[in-house]
């Protein structure tokens, strides 16, 4: 059932919303009279703001009110009357709401006296029988006893008050959209594609469910878990400094650091199931035309590698290993993609030297080890590979070359042509890739590509899958026609 929160007209409840709750306040009778005096004052007040007569004393110890009936989200301590947030006065259900500074004048104006003006009084009245009272005195007595204040006078208060209530709400509101929290990102699909790369609101919140749970927390947490899953989706995608994600959110460079190594591991195991080589039925079923009209309905993959730059080593023969002969003049970690036909990537291989050949990587890492006989792998011209995927049963198709040859044929220019057109959408997919998540195309330190203690794959392989699994959950760059 959960706690209903007790002003008119709101819905929230415990159950089925994540706000806080705060109890009506008790009257403390064990702590003198002036404490006494205050809590049941902001009792009175509480019950006057929630303007409902149908809550009786023996209900009031069930009497919840939700965050956001306070302009800070929370009560104010009971001692600060002058507080605006002493009671709920945002979104009451009415406009029957009155201050606790007005409250307390028509109280004293109903009543007569007041306890403030009778303290006054008897410590600025002279103490002996018969002497005649400072003029100066007597004038600030007549002044605290004047008790009485015009309607009209109550009314231009109260009116104040409600306007700085609202100018407050708006002012919260404003500050609430420029935060870094799941209420401002729940209705603006806008920001979620800036901030996340991801396509709406809920496919974030989808990815933050299915982690979350095995993201350890403690009680020490600055942040909570959806703030910290920001961080990390914002370094992969706007390749945000530290720094600069550390003053967005409120805490240290290290802190910043710290959530991002914590959750990319659990991001690379929970995610990779979105990787994964689809059955050949479900690729026949699926097939865009292009791909038809070209090959049928027999290709499994189409491959390419991309490189991600990172520093010079300090040794000789990780220099050589890194060194790129298509990136001249620098030194890159080169990576083995594999897309479907329907634009997904189904295959991502570890890092290796950017100096090794496509084709070496091909025949050592596992992509071919998934190809069933008659399937049809499509590539560049570096990838001579005929042989090992014939081992499997499939086919090769590159594009033809000319050693040896004065030209091409015309058969052998159309066969390119098919290829050409259909082999592009693979850079299709890795520039987009790219550019949704930049931090791709920075240079990585060489920390990145070295395996830690028991691990095996390197910071560098988990990042490179979780970007990949990432694009996997937006729409594809392949029409289906």
């Amino acid at each position: 059932m959960g706690v209903m929160c007790a002003v008119f007209g709101c819905s929230n409840n415990s159950a089925r919303h994540n706000v806080s709750f705060f109890s009506l306040p008790t009257v403390k009778q064990r702590e003198g009279p002036e404490v006494e005096g205050l809590t049941r004052r902001r009792q009175r007040q509480w019950l006057a703001n929630l303007h409902r007569s149908d809550i009786k004393p023996t209900s009031y110890k069930y009497t919840r009110v939700c965050e956001e009936h306070f302009v800070k989200g929370k009560p104010a301590y009971e001692m600060h009357e002058v507080d605006v947030d002493w009671a709920p006065t945002l979104k009451l259900g009415h406009s029957k709401i009155k201050s606790a500074s007005v409250a307390r004048q028509v109280e004293r104006a109903t009543l007569g006296q007041s306890e403030d003006c009778s303290e006054y009084m008897t410590s600025e009245m002279p103490s002996s029988v018969g002497a005649e009272p400072i003029l100066g005195q007597t004038m600030n007595v007549d002044h605290e006893i004047q008790t009485e204040m015009p309607a009209s006078q109550i009314n231009d208060l109260e009116e104040g008050l409600k306007y700085a209530n609202e100018q407050i709400y708006e002012l919260r509101k404003k500050v609430d959209d420029l935060s870094m929290n799941e209420d401002s990102f729940r209705n603006d699909h806008e920001k979620v594609k800036f901030y996340t790369g991801l396509s709406s609101f809920s496919v974030l919140m989808c990815v933050f469910n299915f982690i979350a749970p095995y993201i350890t927390t403690t009680h020490i947490n600055v942040l909570s878990q959806f703030q910290e899953l920001l961080i990390v989706l914002m370094r992969l995608r706007l390749n945000s400094p530290f720094q600069d994600l550390a003053y967005r959110f409120g805490v240290s460079v290290s802190t910043a650091s710290l959530i991002f190594d914590r959750w990319i591991p659990v991001m690379d195991i929970r995610l990779s199931s979105l990787i994964v080589w689809p059955e050949r039925d479900v690729l026949q079923k699926t097939m865009p035309l292009s791909f038809r009209r070209s090959f049928g309905n027999k290709i499994a993959v189409i491959i390419d590698c991309f490189e991600v730059f990172i520093d010079r080593t300090s040794t000789l023969s990780s220099r050589a290993m890194t060194w790129s002969n298509y990136k001249h003049h620098t030194n890159t970690a080169k990576f083995l993609i594999g897309v479907t036909p329907q634009g997904v990537i189904s295959f991502i291989s570890k890092a290796w030297g950017g100096h090794v050949s496509d084709k070496h990587i091909t025949e050592n890492c596992s992509i071919l080890t998934h190809l069933l006989p008659g399937d049809l792998v499509l590539a560049d011209r570096g990838f001579d590979i005929a042989d090992h995927v014939g081992f499997y049963c499939a086919k090769l198709a590159i594009p033809a070359f000319t050693p040896g040859k004065s030209q091409l044929s015309a058969l052998e220019i159309e066969e390119m042509r098919k290829i050409a057109n259909v082999r592009i959408h693979v850079e299709r997919v890795i520039g987009l890739v790219r550019r949704k998540f930049p931090i791709l195309r920075s240079t990585w330190p060489i920390e990145t590509v070295t395996c830690t203690e028991g691990q095996e794959d390197t910071p560098l392989d988990m990042i490179v899958r979780v970007c990949c699994t990432l694009t996997n959950l937006c729409p594809s760059v392949v029409p289906f026609e």
